[in-house]
C-alpha cells in the first residue's frame, strides 16, 4: 500500500511537472510575441516627432506608472523589498533594460539595422554561458543546437544578406555584441530576483529602476500639440502596457517556472512576429529565406522542449 501511495505521488508531481513546463512556455511564447509588436508602436510615436531613445524613455515610464499604481491597489505588500535586494532591480532595470536600449540603438546608428538585431540576438547565447556559471543550468548539444538554429533563423528573417561591407564597423559590432549580453542579464538577474519576489515585484521595479536612469538622461519632451494628441497618448498607453507591462510579466512568469536558458532560446519568436507583423500591417512579401528561417526559430523553439526517454530534458 506504501509503494502504490508512492507511485501514485510520484505520478501526480510528474504530470503537474509537465503541465507547469507547458503554461511556462505558452507564458514565454505570449510574452515575445507582445514584444513583437513594439514596432507599431514605435512606427506611430516617430511619426510623432519622438526620437527612438525617447520612445524607450516613454516605455519604461509609461510601464513603471501602470505597474506601481495596479501593484498599490491590487496588492501593495509586492511593493516592499528590503534594500539589500536593490542590486537586482538595479541589474534588471539598469544594466539590462536601460544599457542594452542604449547599445542597440548605437548599434543601429553605427551598422545596418538588420545587423543589429542579429547581434541583439545573441542574447539567448550569453544566457545559456552565464545561467551555466551562475545557476549551474546544464549546456546541452539540446540547447546549443538550438541556438545555432535561432542565430540561422534570425539571419534569413531579419534578411540580413547581402550585408553592406561599408555599414560595418567594429565599434558597432562590438557595441551591438553588448545589446545581447545586455538582453540576456534580465534573464540572469530576474532569475536571481525570482528566488525571493513575485513576478509582478521583479518587473515594477526594473521600470522603476529604468526609469530612474532614463528620465532625466534621454532629453524627453512633449510639446502642446503632442499633449493634445490622442493618437500620442492611445499610443503611449499601448506601448507602455502591451509590448512592456504585460509582455515583461509574462516573460517573468515563464522564467519562474523554467531554466534561463531555454526561456531565453523560447523568446526567439519575437522576430518571427515582427515579420508577420509586417506582412500583415505594412504589406510586405515574404521571401522563401524568410519562410525557412521561421521554420529554423520554430525549430529551435520545439528542440529546447523535447525530453529525452525517461521524461528528463537534456
Amino acid at each position: 500500500m506504501y509503494s502504490l501511495c508512492n507511485a501514485a505521488r510520484s505520478l501526480v508531481d510528474k504530470t503537474l511537472s509537465q503541465s507547469n513546463n507547458r503554461l511556462a512556455y505558452i507564458y514565454v511564447f505570449l510574452g515575445a510575441a507582445l514584444w513583437g509588436i513594439i514596432g507599431i508602436f514605435v512606427d506611430n510615436l516617430s511619426q510623432q516627432g519622438f526620437s527612438a531613445f525617447q520612445i524607450v524613455t516613454l516605455r519604461v515610464v509609461g510601464a513603471s506608472v501602470m505597474l506601481v499604481l495596479f501593484v498599490a491597489i491590487k496588492s501593495p505588500q509586492l511593493l516592499k523589498i528590503d534594500l539589500k535586494d536593490s542590486m537586482s532591480f538595479i541589474g534588471t532595470g539598469i544594466f539590462s533594460t536601460v544599457f542594452f536600449s542604449w547599445a542597440y540603438f548605437t548599434a543601429i546608428e553605427e551598422i545596418s539595422l538588420s545587423i543589429a538585431v542579429i547581434l541583439l540576438y545573441t542574447g539567448p547565447a550569453f544566457v545559456v554561458v552565464l545561467s551555466r556559471i551562475f545557476f549551474g543550468e546544464p549546456m546541452t548539444s539540446r540547447k546549443i543546437g538550438a541556438l545555432l538554429l535561432t542565430l540561422f533563423g534570425c539571419i534569413l528573417v531579419i534578411k540580413v544578406f547581402p550585408i553592406n561591407a561599408d555599414r560595418i564597423s567594429w565599434y558597432g559590432i562590438l557595441v551591438g555584441l553588448g545589446s545581447g549580453f545586455g538582453y540576456a542579464l534580465y534573464s540572469i538577474f530576474g532569475k536571481h530576483a525570482l528566488k525571493k519576489y513575485h513576478p509582478l515585484t521583479v518587473i515594477t521595479y526594473t521600470f522603476v529602476f529604468a526609469s530612474i536612469v532614463m528620465l532625466p538622461t534621454s532629453g524627453l519632451t512633449i510639446s502642446p500639440q503632442q499633449l493634445q494628441s490622442q493618437t500620442v497618448w492611445l499610443n503611449i498607453l499601448g506601448l507602455g502596457f502591451f509590448p512592456s507591462a504585460l509582455a515583461y510579466f509574462l516573460y517573468t512568469m515563464g522564467l519562474s517556472m523554467v531554466e534561463s536558458g531555454r526561456a531565453s532560446i523560447a523568446a526567439t519568436v519575437e522576430p518571427l512576429v515582427a515579420t508577420l507583423l509586417g506582412v500583415w500591417f505594412f504589406n510586405e512579401v515574404l521571401s522563401i529565406f524568410q519562410i525557412i528561417g521561421m521554420l529554423f526559430i520554430l525549430s529551435a523553439v520545439v528542440l529546447v522542449q523535447i525530453k529525452r526517454r525517461g521524461g528528463v530534458r537534456d
